[in-house]
């Protein structure tokens, strides 16, 4: 596309998202022919947009307990830069629901430990 007609659509999508015509399509569950049409000019709906948005690392959440949390491709950005796929999400909740004695002790030490982290940064 020349740049005398790339529009803000197309910018946005492929430039700041970095999406192809192909991946965007896949994302937003529409046709080729219509990402190629929101290229043109054609206003693309808001929740494709949204979607858009998380896909190229979006922040989640309004209030601070959601702070320097982002989506990345298809992973939970944490504030500490480590991503975690939707497995491992599953497996740390499976981990704290057990609640062994051991568990309980490595957690509260683990919290005490990020806290003082926390506080220190």
């Amino acid at each position: 596309m020349k740049y005398n007609q790339m529009t803000n659509n197309y910018f946005f999508r492929f430039y700041k998202c970095g999406l192809s015509v192909e991946k965007t399509a896949e994302l937003c569950f529409k046709t080729v022919r219509q990402v190629k049409n929101w290229d043109k000019g054609a206003e693309i709906p808001p929740e494709c947009k949204r979607l858009m948005r998380m896909y190229c690392e979006r922040k989640i959440g309004q209030g601070d307990n959601w702070q320097g949390f982002s989506i990345v491709k298809n992973r939970l950005r944490l504030p500490t830069g480590r991503e975690l796929e939707p497995q491992q999400i599953l497996t740390a909740v499976a981990l704290l629901e057990i609640e062994s004695d051991l568990e309980i002790k490595t957690s509260s030490y683990l919290l005490k430990t990020a806290r003082i982290i926390a506080n220190n940064i």
